[in-house]
């Protein structure tokens, strides 16, 4: 092992009854920056084991035990142990039958044992901090998606999204997603994958609108060198990428009637065949679809067909607008203004109470993606550690704004209503009783009221 890559915790047991032998073995591994132990017997070792040697050279002609029985031991007490057999040259056939039963590799005696032995310990290391990494990114993209880490909220909408999330994990059932767009379909998809048995396996994201008719066929079904003009070598398309997967159909209403009738054969049969292809290649894919519009009323039109809705609609999940989710606009505040002060190296701030109540009142027409996009740009704006109104850039009238600012009582706001319309149409009170739908004389006592 180089310099660089020192593991000087990587534990490396030498069991070897010959003195000489065991002492150059232990110079060329501890060279190596490998933490190392000798041990001359079998039953030294033995005792030891509870220190989890990562690997363990075993000669197995020791005076106490066979290698064989070592070997046993190991696998009852420390199975992660990677054990390499040093063997002469008259024990070969004793050397594989323990690689046969458990024994990771065997060398020969020889003047290039040591390095032989560097080269195996080295790719030994490589594998076991691929394998830790590996662990440790699943854990990472378990943690993540994590329904609560993923979907901040806890309103009662959300909570019933979540439980419908965790009823879609338990089977491979289709899930169909509805909401406006900025809601987050794409995340509960993400959502639903990565906690579900398929998290191993591949999630691969379709966004159908954003695909030209001519290019949507060969995106989701792959094509064969020389199926077309232009198909200059073969392409694997989105099913098979997330073959034992998920595949995400963003926008599904989009798709044209034409692919619509292909899609269904390919759910139905399980199987596809690539553009100028000829062999069905079998499928096993969890598909979730999402759509911002009414796929019911599409169907029900011919503007989508029928057949093919009913496979897709599965589980039904409606993402409720950022309007309708209560106080968790100002939890996603918080969360966006944290997220973006820490990424940026900005110093921690707050929301005011009037900067929350405008955030509770407005009504989020671009939903979670435009409250993210206003908490940053007011992250930029706010020169000190408190946000307030005018950093809010919102896209209503100032007008409004400064009602909705403040807490008032019901009579309050009408009278404030009635004003900023008399304002704006020039006192006309019948233009504005015509409006609001309500009498001229309503707005007559107001008036007198006020003047009071």
């Amino acid at each position: 092992m180089s310099k660089q890559n020192q593991q000087t915790q990587y534990k490396v047991f030498i069991v070897e009854d010959n003195e000489l032998y065991a002492r150059v073995l232990k110079k060329q591994l501890t060279d190596d920056n490998l933490q190392v132990k000798v041990f001359y017997n079998g039953t030294d070792f033995i005792n030891a084991l509870h220190e989890k040697p990562d690997v363990v050279t075993l000669d197995y002609t020791l005076p106490d035990m066979t290698g064989k029985e070592v070997l046993q031991k190991i696998q009852k007490e420390h199975p992660d142990a990677n054990v390499i057999v040093i063997s002469a040259q008259d024990s070969i056939d004793t050397a594989i039958e323990l690689m046969k039963n458990g024994a990771y590799d065997y060398i020969m005696k020889a003047p290039d044992t040591r390095e032989k032995l560097s080269n195996i310990i080295r790719n030994i290391y490589k594998t076991d901090q691929l394998v830790k990494e590996n662990i440790i990114l699943k854990d990472a993209v378990k943690e993540r998606y994590n329904f609560k880490n993923l979907i901040k909220g806890n309103s009662r909408e959300i909570d019933h999204v979540f439980d419908l999330m965790n009823k879609a994990i338990q089977t491979n059932i289709s899930v169909s997603i509805s909401g406006e767009t900025g809601t987050g379909k794409e995340l509960v998809a993400k959502g639903i994958h990565y906690n579900s048995r398929r998290s191993n396996k591949p999630f691969v994201a379709v966004n159908v609108s954003a695909i030209p008719d001519g290019l949507i066929e060969s995106e989701l079904f792959g094509h064969e060198k020389g199926a077309f003009t232009g198909a200059d070598f073969q392409k694997i398309g989105k099913f098979e990428m997330a073959n034992g997967g998920t595949l995400f159909l963003d926008e599904i209403a989009d798709l044209n009637l034409n692919l619509q009738a292909k899609l269904l054969r390919v759910i139905q049969e399980r199987e596809l065949v690539r553009l100028g292809g000829h062999d069905n290649i079998p499928l096993d894919v969890r598909i979730i679809t999402a759509t911002h519009k009414n796929l019911s009323a599409l169907a029900t039109d011919d503007k989508f067909r029928q057949d093919l809705y009913y496979r897709l609609l599965g589980l039904p999940i409606e993402i409720p607008p950022l309007r309708q989710r209560g106080n968790d606009k100002i939890l996603l505040a918080k969360f966006f203004v944290d997220e973006f002060c820490r990424d940026n190296d900005l110093e921690p701030k707050t929301i005011s109470d009037e900067a929350k109540q405008m955030l509770l009142t407005y009504h989020y027409p671009g939903n979670i993606r435009e409250l993210k996009a206003i908490m940053e740009l007011a992250c930029v704006m706010c020169s000190r550690d408190v946000i307030k109104p005018s950093h809010l850039n919102m896209n209503v009238d100032e007008n409004v704004q400064n009602l909705l600012a403040s807490e008032k009582t019901l009579e309050e706001y009408n009278n404030e209503i009635v004003k900023f319309f008399l304002n704006k149409y020039n006192q006309n009170v019948r233009l504005v009783a015509s409006k609001l739908g309500i009498g001229k004389s309503t707005i007559y006592r107001m008036l007198q009221k006020n003047m009071d």
